[in-house]
């Protein structure tokens, strides 16, 4: 078995329902926003899966769930075998020290009181067999010289830093305990392009270097095809497309794949010239009333009765080499993003 071979996160069927309710007093449930409604993936160990969809598909709330800040409804996500959602105590706490979060927003993911050393040493006060007291301090000047950060700067506070450097900070808070996985939910979305740039060849080096297993979230395409071996994407709820790099980017199947890939600028204009750009009709469906059958039917130019009717399954097609959530699944040329 190979490194990339080996699965650290196994997502089977993950649900989410938030509960709508009326009444002040007695409340009453008049339905549910279906955030996360049957994803399933596999995450590899060393491996890089991207996840992209637009605004409220529900990206944000799957990475939530993977952490454990929220419950599922119901599905499991199986970490090293043992289904994450039934562990308990010390097998809870190991869970969390091993499977770590970086933040959107550097701005308010740091707590402004407290200085850098306190924010980056604060996973050893709840850990404290990953680093005994007397050398939390210089474990933590390690850890802001491996994020590119001086270790001077141990008693500055998050005030002092500018965006790119205070993810820098998030960065290393993530690494303290020796995670074998990392959640980057939008780590560059808050940061201007070029220091974006920065961010992610950090993020790639320091996965070379420890081994980790990231899943990066993000609504910039082109962010993701950078950073990413495999690509989920992501559609009201539900996975629309899932492959390797180069299959969703330069094979898409599913419509809302290729309307998204169509939309991202080339800055070559023969490449520019041979692009149809896909315009999409009509505006997302709310997830406490999603479509029936197919949930991207409603705006795809490609839906029949069939679609209405029937869940199309996450499986590969014919003239396919990935899984892709489409009934008429096929690739289209024109929409291609080459490198």
């Amino acid at each position: 078995m190979t490194r990339q071979d080996e699965v650290v996160l196994d997502v089977q069927d993950l649900v989410k329902h938030f509960p709508l309710t009326t009444g002040i007093v007695l409340k009453r449930q008049v339905g549910a926003v279906k955030a996360v409604d049957g994803v399933s993936l596999q995450l590899h160990k060393g491996e890089t899966l991207g996840i992209v969809g637009e605004s409220g598909c529900g990206k944000s709330t799957l990475a939530k769930l993977l952490m454990r800040l929220e419950e599922p409804t119901s599905g499991q996500a199986l970490y090293k075998g043992r289904n994450i959602y039934d562990l308990q105590g010390k097998a809870l706490r190991e869970l969390r020290r091993n499977i770590q979060i970086v933040f959107q927003d550097p701005y308010s993911s740091l707590n402004p009181r407290m200085t850098v050393g306190d924010i980056v040493g604060e996973p050893f006060d709840i850990h404290p067999e990953v680093a005994p007291r007397g050398e939390r301090r210089r474990r933590v000047q390690e850890l802001l010289e491996v994020v590119g950060l001086s270790p001077e700067h141990i008693n500055r506070y998050p005030h002092q830093f500018s965006g790119g450097q205070r993810q820098r900070i998030g960065i290393a808070r993530g690494l303290a305990l020796r995670p074998e996985i990392i959640i980057c939910d939008e780590p560059v979305s808050a940061l201007d392009v070029s220091v974006q740039a920065q961010v992610v060849n950090l993020l790639e080096s320091l996965q070379d270097e420890f081994g980790l297993s990231y899943i990066f979230i993000a609504h910039d395409l082109s962010v993701v095809r950078h950073i990413s071996d495999r690509v989920a994407v992501m559609y009201l709820g539900r996975i629309a497309e899932i492959g390797s790099d180069t299959e969703i980017y330069e094979k898409p199947t599913h419509p809302y794949t290729q309307a998204l890939l169509s939309a991202v600028p080339v800055p070559d204009p023969s490449v520019r010239g041979q692009r149809q750009q896909i315009i999409l009709t009509g505006d997302v469906p709310s997830p406490a009333n999603p479509p029936s059958g197919c949930r991207f039917r409603t705006r795809c130019w490609k839906a029949t009765d069939k679609c209405a009717e029937e869940v199309p399954e996450l499986v590969v097609r014919p003239g396919s080499d990935h899984p892709s959530a489409c009934h008429y699944a096929a690739v289209r040329e024109d929409v291609v993003v080459h490198h």
